[in-house]
């Protein structure tokens, strides 16, 4: 069996509130009542030989709740007398695209933890299950039906186990150490970044090969209002002027030596090891990045919301949500050797006990106390622009024209034409 990484964070009220479902709380002994005995084949064939279900997921590699997801799946068939293999791999964009490969050859999983409400989930929709639909067939389950993964169509086809929040990760006893102030401003972030490349250690860690998104994404913020942040044009004549200016502000802090030397040759794994092991003071990372760190680099890290450049830009907002899900796939529900046993897998792994141990991966010290204050109530979360593009436009902007532009070798201006184009947000 194999684990894998999710994205995200738990245990705060709000927006994350459905997580805190207690619907299914209530229903606990209901579903612990459908799993018995479901999986020796469908009603009635109790002499049936044992069901097999293949799952996929990100729960894998340094994910926190990897170790978590595989007891689950171990308790499951224990339990239950299923087998279930498991094809999880760490989440990256080559994981994204086997998953969708899969799907497109007919050999998807029968359950999925996967990406939703967003231009990945979108080639999935026709082939898995409404959690609508399942609750009207197994009506004593109560799935939950989450309105954060409501997709275009209406319907919700992912239950929820984590939301997720961007920002910027700062190594407090770098700043301590040199007298910087904390970047709560962008004249602050500005100070540290001449003072910290004055001192020879690196200010922001980043990747622009892996994973220059985080800071295209606050780049942006920065410099737009939260309406601006969430518009998605259709043409290159919407796009907002702040997003022509953010994409202007990462050749700025480039020239300005903000980030490693070699910072487009650099895979994600060097650009974290810098900020883990005190090499780089900050970087632009979200909750499953910090929910990888040990408790000594917990206490010595806080995470800020991104300093706003223009005065109508908000403080306080950050990139956040919800962004994966379990899945029931269609293949699945349609075979009846297996529907049952599959329609218990989902249940298991998405009851508030399963739900809790998968989320309860917790962040300690300086670095939980500054989450709790990022995500508190009044600050305002907007989702990533990335999340609503399509895949070709998705890569277009962010392995070819960020690395370009803060390289120096395009303008911020061919950048968007370039992406614009291939009609990003249809």
């Amino acid at each position: 069996m194999t684990i894998g990484r999710c994205y995200g964070y738990s245990g705060y009220s709000g927006v994350f509130g459905f997580f805190r479902c207690s619907r299914l709380f209530r229903s606990f002994c209901i579903i612990c009542a459908f799993l018995c005995g479901l999986c020796r084949g469908p009603a009635g064939a109790a002499s049936a030989e044992p069901v097999t279900l293949y799952t996929a997921s990100s729960f894998a590699g340094d994910d926190a709740s990897a170790t978590v997801y595989a007891h689950l799946l171990q308790s499951f068939e224990a339990e239950y007398g299923c087998t279930v293999v498991d094809r999880s791999s760490a989440s990256s964009e080559s994981w994204k695209q086997s998953v969708l490969s899969d799907f497109a050859a007919g050999n998807e999983p029968d359950i999925l933890f996967f990406f939703a409400r967003s231009a990945d989930s979108q080639p999935l929709l026709s082939r898995v299950v409404p959690i609508a639909e399942i609750n009207g067939d197994y009506p004593s389950l109560d799935l939950p039906l989450s309105d954060a993964l409501r997709e275009a169509d209406g319907e919700v086809y992912a239950i929820p186990v984590r939301p997720f929040w961007e920002g910027l990760l700062c190594n407090t006893e770098l700043f301590d150490r040199y007298d910087l102030p904390l970047p709560d401003t962008w004249a602050h972030l500005m100070e540290a970044v001449r003072g910290f490349r004055a001192q020879g250690v690196t200010p922001i860690a980043l990747s622009l090969m892996d994973e220059p998104h985080y800071v295209a994404e606050m780049a942006i913020l920065a410099c737009a209002t939260p309406e601006e942040q969430q518009v998605r044009p259709g043409s290159l004549a919407e796009v907002p002027p702040s997003w022509i200016q953010g994409m202007a502000l990462l050749r700025e802090l480039a020239d300005a030596g903000a980030f490693p030397s070699q910072a487009s040759l650099m895979d994600a794994r060097s650009a974290e090891s810098l900020f883990r092991g005190g090499e780089a003071a900050m970087m632009v990372n979200g909750s499953w990045f910090a929910l990888q760190m040990t408790e000594e680099e917990m206490n010595r890290t806080a995470v800020l919301p991104v300093p706003p450049l223009i005065p109508d830009a908000r403080p306080a907002a950050y990139i956040g949500g919800v962004s994966m899900g379990f899945y029931l796939t269609r293949r699945a529900y349609s075979q009846p050797a297996i529907r049952d046993a599959a329609v218990g897998l989902l249940a298991y792994l998405t009851r508030e006990d399963s739900r809790n141990q998968l989320a309860g991966a917790s962040l300690t010290g300086k670095l939980a106390e500054s989450a709790a204050s990022l995500i508190e109530a009044g600050h305002l979360m907007l989702s990533p622009i990335q999340d609503g593009m399509n895949a070709a436009a998705r890569e277009a902007w962010l392995m070819e024209c960020v690395p370009a532009v803060a390289e120096g070798s395009m303008t911020p201006e061919a950048c968007w034409e370039t992406v614009m184009r291939l009609n990003p947000f249809r």
